[in-house]
């Protein structure tokens, strides 16, 4: 079984990305392999809503900016955690864009994402980290995906100079306890 983590962040040594890791730890300890990617600070662009991917139906995006590449791995995860820290009470644009456009290849080729597991995570300072959260949550509702919950929202608190996060005891505990939930989720589903 495999699970990928997608860094929304800009910062790939962020806040975001320690919690991402820390939810990683609770996985691997359970066997489950992992992978980070990426997307925050690259040029992922916003769907062109050019209906290719409709067209085609060949699990590919027309617009060739290395989203083709992460939805592969998308595709053929079990899991998937998709990070974010908050930009104005909402997530970062280049993980919108790869929200929207994996989500519209994925449905239009056969529900790709259908019963595979999901979970956001959500790096803030101040506020806006519940909506982000939600926007996150979107994307794995209207792919019928198993949203793996925690403790409480799966949020962390830590200023904007990053690395802070590790200073918010509950919220990297519930990181810890988010990995062996969506392990647990994760090995029932492959059980049988």
């Amino acid at each position: 079984m495999k699970v990928i983590g997608i860094n929304g962040s800009p910062r790939p040594a962020g806040n975001t990305s320690i919690m991402l890791k820390t939810v990683f730890e609770a996985l691997e300890e359970e066997g489950i392999e992992t992978e980070l990617i990426q997307v925050g600070g690259t040029d992922i662009k916003g769907c062109r809503s050019c209906y290719a991917c409709v067209k085609s139906k060949n699990r590919q995006c027309s617009t060739k900016d290395g989203f083709n590449e992460i939805f592969g791995k998308m595709a053929e995860a079990d899991g998937m955690i998709l990070g974010s820290p908050v930009y104005f009470a909402d997530i970062t644009p280049e993980l919108k864009a790869l929200i929207d456009r994996s989500g519209f290849v994925s449905r239009t080729n056969d529900q790709l994402f259908r019963h595979k597991v999901g979970a956001a995570v959500v790096s803030l300072r101040r506020g806006g980290g519940v909506h982000a959260y939600d926007s996150i949550n979107h994307l794995f509702q209207i792919c019928q995906m198993f949203m793996v919950g925690s403790t409480y929202w799966n949020l962390g608190f830590g200023g904007r100079d990053g690395g802070e996060v590790v200073n918010d005891t509950e919220g990297m505990e519930n990181m810890r306890d988010l990995g062996q939930s969506m392990a647990f989720l994760l090995k029932k589903l492959n059980a049988g």
